[in-house]
């Protein structure tokens, strides 16, 4: 171990002969957090062999490929760098684990959907997976990473499995977890504010957390790389997720009140931003946060707190989602009430229906919840998005909200996905703007206001586009967190 990495390589140095490398990684799954983070690892230490293995061909035929199966800016130059040099994609799981050094996990740990402490606790099942095929397919001591986002204490029973294999061998069980943001994660990995380390606090547990570190160190500062004991690890990560999303229901919150009393929410983010104590990040109004990380993160911290009978930290907690959860309803009411109470029929575009902008993940996406309300009162809808895939759309649609062809008929039909966003405003007797992406404010909405049905409608959702210069052109417009100047005489 002990990498010692050179940022800039000559082009011919790379084999895959073993002897060649400092150490070698194999992180079992190939999704948002696996190939981002490992491509950066390669990328920063080519003295390091690092290869992402997944049980899904297809998901590794697409990594070998010009069209990688995630959309992440800056991504797909890191991948062409290093792939075939010292970043490898594989299924050859059993290899890849046996020949590493260290091995990381990071697998998918859903919310559970049935049984114990269903619609709340992690399903760690994929972890414990994980662990028992590396027991069983090693020859050699390794170090194992928990790079999934788990409930504290789960490298317990990963070291349980772990512990029992028949061959005698020793494994180290390290939690370090990510810090990623969907659209800025090359960013994020390039320049961490922190890596975080959890380590048991025994000689091998920290000799093991130091060749973790030595790996990072050939890049982040190592004052920016901090070493705890394994369950503070695993329990920062759901708490740092929980403060982010507790910073949008809360600022959410405020923004029901400013439509109310004619205050305005960007005024009042702005004045609280300026207090040090606050800070201004996370404090913009919308119609609520979405992603596969707060929800879950959040539930399954209700969860941790319900188990160890901290049940007023539970109900705390329990109040972001709720609060999340009564935004995205506010918005697809205000929706249909602005529409002289109904939506039957009309035709709705919808501009974004990625989480956030940078990104075509619909995990949890507001935008779905808002196109199922807007379904259930008939509406004909359709939905522009510079790169989410109607695929991805109904799979979200059926997993988290129930909604598919077999019980919705004629879904197919009442969703329209389109490929230009005039398109998906032509004739529209409304607009909503659910996701961020900067393109969107820079349309020609003259052109927009002239095709649609009036009186035209604009529901900002994410408060991005001019309402001064729209209400100019025409619209009515009705954005979260600003009072609509038609019922206030005084703002």
């Amino acid at each position: 171990f002990g990498a010692t990495c050179t940022p800039s390589p000559p082009s011919n140095r790379y084999t895959t002969m073993s002897d060649e490398w400092d150490v070698k990684i194999c992180c079992m799954g190939a999704g948002y957090v696996g190939g981002p983070t490992m491509a950066v690892i390669a990328k920063q230490c080519p003295k390091v062999r690092v290869c992402v293995v997944d049980l899904s061909q297809k998901q590794i035929d697409a990594w070998n490929s010009d069209n990688l199966p995630i959309y992440e800016p800056g991504l797909p130059e890191v991948v062409q760098k290093c792939r075939g040099r010292n970043l490898f994609f594989s299924t050859d799981i059993d290899n890849e684990i046996n020949k590493a050094d260290i091995v990381f996990i990071s697998v998918n740990t859903p919310t559970k959907t049935q049984g114990i402490g269903a619609g709340r606790a992690a399903n760690i099942k994929n972890c414990e997976l994980c662990a028992r095929k590396i027991a069983e397919v090693s020859t050699s001591d390794k170090i194992v990473v928990e790079k999934s986002t788990v409930p504290v204490r789960t490298a317990e029973a990963v070291s349980r499995v772990l512990k029992v294999n028949e061959k005698g061998l020793k494994f180290q069980v390290l939690s370090n977890p990510e810090f990623l943001a969907e659209g800025t994660a090359i960013d994020d990995l390039m320049k961490p504010d922190r890596v975080l380390i959890g380590g048991q606090q025994t000689p091998e547990g920290l000799a093991a957390a130091e060749k973790l570190v030595s790996v990072y160190a050939n890049w982040v500062d190592r004052d920016n790389i901090l070493t705890t004991n394994l369950w503070s690890s695993e329990l920062s990560k759901l708490v740092a997720n929980a403060f982010l999303a507790q910073r949008v229901s809360s600022i959410n919150s405020i923004s029901a009140l400013c439509e109310a009393t004619g205050a305005d929410v960007s005024e009042i983010s702005r004045a609280v931003g300026k207090d040090d104590r606050i800070g201004r990040r996370f404090l913009q109004a919308s119609v609520g946060f979405g992603g596969s990380c707060f929800q879950k993160d959040i539930l399954n911290l209700v969860y941790l707190c319900e188990t160890y009978g901290l049940d007023e930290c539970a109900a705390y907690w329990n109040q972001v989602i709720l609060m999340n959860n009564y935004q995205k309803k506010r918005f697809s009411e205000k929706m249909v009430a602005k529409m002289f109470n109904t939506a039957t029929g009309k035709k709705v575009a919808i501009l974004g229906y990625a989480f956030k902008k940078d990104t075509g993940d619909v995990r949890e996406t507001p935008s779905m919840f808002v196109v199922r309300d807007l379904l259930q009162e008939g509406a004909k809808i359709h939905v522009f998005d510079p790169q989410v895939k109607r695929e991805d759309m109904w799979i979200e649609m059926d997993y988290t909200c129930g909604v598919n062809k077999d019980n919705t008929p004629g879904l197919e039909d009442a969703v329209t996905t389109c490929t230009d966003p005039y398109e998906a405003c032509n004739g529209a007797h409304a607009l909503a703007v659910l996701t961020e992406w900067d393109e969107f404010k820079a349309y020609d909405y003259e052109k927009i206001y002239a095709s649609m049905s009036k009186p035209a409608f604009i529901f900002d959702g994410r408060n991005i586009l001019d309402h001064d210069a729209l209400r100019k052109i025409g619209f009515e417009v009705h954005a979260i967190g600003h009072p609509d100047p038609n019922e206030f005489d005084d703002l």
